[in-house]
């Protein structure tokens, strides 16, 4: 399938689901959860929401984009999300990619390449393999720099919090 990353091929309804996934992966940060957001929408509307939840729930499927399509599932009764435009704030992991051709999602909108581990163009490209008996429509970089900066400092605190409790522990000793 085309990926295409040109901001003004995003319409003004593109830009108000992924700043609502932005909201979200604020969400996932505030509970010291990795900041990734995911709306899921069929017909212009809403059906379901996720941020990152591995942490707090001991789930390493708890990404943004599982807890949505498990959510929109559970609204409209089905397994299959047909005509649905999934809204994420970072490039989905092979595992979400493979819920997203499983799911029958028909468009993704990405914010930020993952460039470790992505998988709907970046490193790999589940959502357009032909060996997969779906495919999605796929674009990205929609707030790409707002997204990828927030990863960034949301890591780097990491980083430097680890540090710092380490340099704690030695100093005890």
């Amino acid at each position: 399938m085309n990926i295409t990353s040109l901001e003004h091929e995003f319409t003004e309804q593109d830009q108000e689901f992924m700043r609502l996934a932005m909201e979200l992966a604020d969400k996932a940060q505030s509970q010291g959860e990795i900041p990734v957001g995911a709306v899921l929408v069929c017909d212009n509307k809403v059906i379901a929401q996720g941020w990152n939840q591995s942490i707090q729930l001991h789930d390493p499927s708890a990404h943004a984009e599982m807890i949505a399509i498990r959510q929109a599932g559970s609204a409209v009764q089905n397994y299959r999300m047909l005509d649905c435009t999934l809204y994420v704030t970072l490039e989905p992991c092979p595992m979400c990619a493979g819920l997203l051709v499983h799911s029958r999602i028909k468009k993704l909108i990405y914010a930020a390449a993952d460039l470790k581990t992505g998988s709907a163009g970046s490193v790999f490209n589940l959502t357009a393999s032909d060996k997969l008996n779906h495919q999605l429509e796929v674009q990205s970089g929609l707030f790409a720099q707002q997204c990828s900066a927030k990863l960034s400092a949301f890591f780097k605190r990491r980083r430097a919090e680890k540090k710092a409790l380490k340099a704690t522990k030695a100093a005890k000793q």
